[in-house]
């Protein structure tokens, strides 16, 4: 197929009824240009032309098929318009059949009207016979209304109530019954009951209304006062419960005639349906809520609080044991009195107990309701009790206290234990700086150990609270522990503060000899934060594990503020060490010192005594102390070598010299040895071994090998610097040029990092600045 011959057959439908069916052309033309884009395709090139007979075939098939599915369905369509057109024709033959016999109906029923009006006198003598029959017959009622009334009223005042009742009864049913004569009468008539007969009949039963009234007062009395009557005398009680039931009956028995047969012709009498029963309910809770309100509020506030909770408590039960053992049998088992008063109390105390929780509480009176409603409500006391257990069920009795003020309380709770603990902590603090300025030395424990009245009085208040939380719950112990921790910490900061105002105190009063046991207090708190830090650790093992993440604020870290006190501690006693060696220290390493060897034996006493203070320090921080007052003996002799105040003439100085630092190094390992002696780990670079290297650097008689000793040192200590090594050589005092540039070269090229857990040592040597007004031009300077 051309394509010329496309556009002659996309003429063709360009007749009247393209005109009348524009969609059709539309859809042809789509139809041809996807026709022609598929040929376009499948025969783009003329070997696929062999196919177009088989193509041809295929597409004829098709067509065909698709009409005759056309045909199908528009023959299918075609039978059902018929069948419709059939129904309708119908439809208009019954229903012009239907308008004929309405339109004969019409002229009959207007031929009756001539019959209809005769009847009307016979209907009024009718309606005036029944209304004298009705007057008549309730004469005698009518008169007797007066003084039925009257002695409905005595019954009542004498609480005579099941007679009461009956009479009232007696005269709400001939009112009823007036009523609906006058109502049938009317309705007979063709009119509805007139407002003067309402009227009237209101007015002879004017008393009705009032005895009812009367009736239901004295009813609700007797049941608000059950609870005190069953005990005495439950005639009256139960005259009351059989009442409500009669008024329900009765309340039953007229819905059901208005709901039944008569549909609905009869109204409901006025003030009906009573619905006493639900009455009766309504007032046994209100009389439950009057007992509560009945017990004493008075010094309910402070310790009050507790009693008073007991006393509800007695109440409540004495109430239910009432209720259990002889109301429950003065009513039906529907009503199911029990469970009722169960509910009741329940509501009032859950009024009464949010009223409580509103008040600004102490911790112990907040401890006294928790413990009241988590522990004491639910336990065997009360309403765990083996016999309350069934009914508790069927009352389906709630929360005493809701779960957001469950934790509001709580949170109240902690919020006033932290204010105490805050308030003792912040006056164990200042007894314990009041303790520092004392003359004498601190107190020791039965171990020896330095200890003041601070970690006992903190602890103990801890572990306390702690307890009694616990007798709440694991949530409120987990909240004051956590609350605890936040106060450790808090009082831990500062207690450090406090370290460094009595450090800068003593520094400025030293001359005058103030406090003579200054550092025997510093040891002191060492040991009260190694106690502290015993308790803390208790208290973290005590939280639950699931507590960690129920806090939103930055949880507390104790730990770490005890770790700052004990370092700033301690840095205070290594100053008071520093202090008490300064006067000896410029006379090391100087030439009287290389002839004598004087200061280091009264350096060595300094130590020893106050090594010894430092074994009145518990463990591990007595060994902490140690290693740093060895750590800075180290680091200040060190520091004397590096000033430069003995530099060597000749081969025989740097023996000697060499000769007495080992001396030296003897003397202080000697002084020491309980901490090489101590099962502590001993750290990784020992100080002490820098000595003898040194030693060994200056007594080397070769300077050749200067470079390899430099190297060995520099691998030791890599935080040794250039400076540090070429002060070592000044003190040699024959180290040539050249060796020195090699040295130092190497020194610099070979730099080591520091590995992982070193502790510097040179790092806090700091190196004289040179008194040289100019140097050589060296290389090593170029």
């Amino acid at each position: 197929m051309s394509t010329g011959d496309q556009k002659n057959g996309g003429d063709k439908p360009k007749g009247s009824e393209a005109a009348v069916w524009p969609e059709v052309e539309r859809a042809e033309c789509l139809a041809r240009g996807a026709a022609l884009k598929w040929a376009s395709g499948v025969f783009c090139r003329p070997e696929h032309l062999e196919r177009l007979s088989q193509y041809k075939k295929r597409e004829s098939q098709r067509t065909a098929s698709i009409h005759t599915r056309l045909k199908s369905m528009v023959q299918s369509y075609l039978e059902g318009v018929g069948w419709g057109l059939e129904q309708l024709r119908e439809a208009r033959e019954e229903l012009r059949e239907v308008s004929l016999t309405l339109k004969e109906a019409g002229l009959e029923s207007d031929g009756n009207t001539d019959c209809v009006t005769s009847l009307e006198k016979l209907r009024e003598a009718s309606v005036n016979h029944h209304q004298l029959y009705a007057a008549v017959s309730n004469l005698p009622q009518l008169y007797a209304i007066r003084s039925m009334v009257l002695e409905t009223e005595r019954l009542v005042e004498s609480r005579r109530l099941l007679e009461a009742h009956s009479r009232l009864m007696d005269l709400e049913r001939w009112q009823d019954d007036i009523l609906w004569q006058l109502h049938g009468a009317a309705g007979m008539a063709g009119s509805s009951l007139s407002s003067e007969d309402k009227e009237l009949v209101a007015k002879y039963f004017s008393g009705v209304g009032q005895l009812v009234d009367a009736l239901g007062k004295e009813l609700w009395a007797v049941v608000s006062s059950s609870l005190a009557l069953a005990r005495q005398n439950p005639t009256p009680f139960v005259s009351a419960v059989r009442i409500v039931e009669r008024e329900e009956a009765l309340d039953r028995a007229l819905l059901a005639e208005r709901g039944g047969a008569t549909g609905g012709s009869r109204p409901l009498p006025a003030g009906r349906p009573r619905c006493w029963r639900a009455c009766f309910f309504q007032v046994l809770e209100e009389a439950v809520s009057a007992r509560f309100r009945s017990v004493s509020y008075l010094h309910t506030r402070g310790p009050g609080l507790a009693g008073h909770l007991s006393a509800l408590q007695h109440a409540v039960m004495a109430d239910l044991a009432t209720v259990r053992h002889l109301l429950e049998h003065c009513v039906p088992p529907h009503y199911q009195l029990t469970a009722a008063y169960l509910r009741a109390s329940h509501r009032c105390l859950h009024a009464h107990l949010a009223q409580v929780s509103s008040w600004d509480l102490e911790s112990g009176e907040i401890f006294a309701v928790l413990n009241w409603v988590l522990h004491i409500y639910n336990s065997q006391d009360m309403m765990g009790h083996p016999e309350l257990i069934t009914e508790t069920e069927r009352a389906e009795l709630g929360p005493l206290i809701s779960t957001e003020g469950l934790e509001q309380l709580q949170s109240k709770y902690v919020q006033s234990v932290r204010k105490s603990v805050s308030e003792w902590m912040h006056k164990a603090l200042q007894v314990e700086l009041q303790d520092w300025q004392r003359d004498q030395e601190p107190d020791t424990d039965h171990e020896g150990f330095y200890q003041t009245s601070l970690p006992t009085i903190i602890t103990q208040m801890l572990e306390e609270n702690t307890r009694v939380a616990l007798m709440i719950g694991e949530s409120l112990r987990d909240q004051t522990i956590q609350m605890g921790l936040y106060e450790i910490e808090n009082l831990l900061n500062r207690f450090r503060e406090a370290l460094v105002e009595f450090g800068k105190e003593h520094r400025r009063d030293r001359t005058n000899n103030k406090n003579k046991f200054y550092l025997h207090y510093l040891l002191a708190s060492i040991s009260n934060c190694i106690i502290l830090k015993k308790s803390t650790e208790s208290l973290q093992q005590q939280q639950s594990s699931r507590s960690a993440g129920q806090f939103s604020r930055t949880p507390p870290n104790p730990l770490a503020a005890l770790d700052r006190a004990v370092r700033r501690a301690c840095r205070l006693v290594m100053d008071q060490l520093l202090l008490e060696l300064q006067p000896f220290l410029p006379c090391l390493l100087t030439r009287p010192w290389l002839v004598q060897g004087d200061p280091v034996p009264k350096l060595c006493s300094v130590l020893e005594s106050h090594l010894d203070l430092y074994g009145r320090v518990r463990p591990p921080c007595w060994q902490r102390l140690q290693e740093e007052a060895q750590w800075l003996m180290v680091v200040e002799y060190v520091r004397a070598l590096m000033q430069k105040k003995l530099v060597c003439r000749s081969g025989e100085e740097r023996k000697q010299l060499a000769q007495q630092m080992l001396q030296d190094d003897q003397l202080f390992r000697e002084v020491f040895h309980s901490l090489q002696e101590s099962e502590v780990s001993v750290p990784e670079v020992n100080p002490l071994a820098l000595l003898p290297v040194l030693a060994d650097f200056i007594r080397l008689k070769d300077p050749g090998m200067l470079t390899l000793e430099i190297s060995g040192l520099a691998a030791k200590y890599p935080d040794i610097s250039e400076e540090h090594v070429s002060v070592l050589l000044d003190v040699r005092g024959d180290v040539s040029r050249d060796i020195r540039g090699t040295v130092l070269d190497l020194l610099e090229q070979s730099a080591p990092p520091l590995p992982a857990g070193y502790r510097p040592i040179f790092t806090d040597i700091l190196v004289p600045p040179s008194t040289m007004a100019f140097c050589l031009p060296t290389a090593k300077c170029a």
